[in-house]
């Protein structure tokens, strides 16, 4: 398994950010793949793989670009930058970009655990690398974002939650499959059998994104490290439920939207994220739905958690059916 030693003061700094070009990046593994782990997903490739297919189809070296850099076991690295906090695409792209021909060949071989094909022995593999992510971020992510951000602002939400109830242990062992706290300073982060690394001192930081594989590491050695890992549960949904029609009518379209999320506990903060509306107003429907004894209110740790009463759940099927 690969692990990496972390002290505890490097683990005190670890934060939660996020990044459109690891969210990109996960697009393209998913158009790659071309499999679905949800109904969300299968709907957003129908949508949008014809149109990778074709643009690959077109520009055989970038196709096989691709299909080396996502190795087996290992991505190669100038493909996936270290996020470095709250930038743009625009900025992080640019890094995909400017990474040199010599390093772009080498990590391609790492990937591919054997001899670069000779169709790659060239020194435009960077900027193919990132045209095709400014590509697919254009067309397949960007129109999303929005509706993703709110989705990787409420999954940070939820898991600082359980950093708070629970500890880093528990956070981490819920992360993503293959990354659980070891004890004694060690961090597993896959199930591959790579040599530890010594990260004590360095930046880490966590990075969600919606779709649903398994995720990625990457690192700046020495002072730079990423765990790249999917949203769980309901929150990886890249689509919003459908209010029923019926349900909006008798309850007004924006709470009857709060009453349809609470199949699972959530935060004020988790629906502000998920909804887009107001805290107010998400405050405000969550009283007239408690005064209502559709949703009830009970504490996890510090943090307060809605979730439907039977007679909420009753409505709220009853509407669907």
């Amino acid at each position: 398994m690969g692990w990496w030693q972390i002290n505890a003061d490097t683990l005190a700094r670890t934060r939660f950010v996020l990044s459109p070009l690891a969210e990109t990046f996960a697009a393209v593994k998913l158009l790659h793949a071309r499999t679905a782990a949800h109904p969300g997903e299968r709907a957003w490739l129908d949508v949008h793989l014809p149109a990778y297919k074709r643009r690959l189809a077109g520009d055989p070296v970038t196709a096989l670009l691709i299909r080396s850099g996502l190795g087996r076991d290992w991505i190669a690295d100038f493909l996936t930058p270290t996020p470095r906090g709250e930038t743009d695409f625009e900025e992080e792209v640019a890094r995909v970009r400017e990474a040199s021909a010599a390093d772009a060949r080498a990590h391609l071989g790492v990937s591919l655990a054997g001899p670069l094909p000779a169709a790659l022995h060239r020194d435009d593999l960077p900027e193919r690398a990132a045209d095709l992510l400014t590509h697919v971020w254009t067309e397949a992510v960007r129109p999303y974002w929005d509706r993703r951000r709110r989705v990787l602002e409420a999954d940070v939400v939820a898991r600082t939650a359980q950093l708070s109830q629970g500890g880093w242990a528990a956070a981490l062992d819920a992360l993503r499959p293959g990354t659980r706290w070891l004890g004694d300073n060690r961090l597993q982060v896959n199930l591959h059998e790579y040599p530890p690394r010594e990260i004590s001192g360095a930046e880490l930081v966590f990075v969600p994104i919606t779709p649903q594989r398994h995720g990625w590491v990457s690192w700046e050695e020495p002072d730079r490290y990423a765990v790249v890992y999917p949203c769980s549960g309901v929150l990886a949904d890249t689509g919003p439920e459908a209010v029923p029609e019926s349900l909006g009518a008798l309850l007004g379209p924006a709470r009857a939207g709060v009453l349809v999320l609470l199949d699972s506990p959530m935060s004020t903060t988790q629906l502000v994220a998920l909804t887009g509306q107001g805290l107010g107003s998400v405050g405000r429907h969550l009283k007239v739905l408690l005064d209502a004894r559709l949703v009830r209110r009970g504490r996890a740790g510090r943090s307060v958690l809605y979730s439907r009463t039977p007679a909420g759940e009753v409505l709220v099927k009853a509407q669907r059916e």
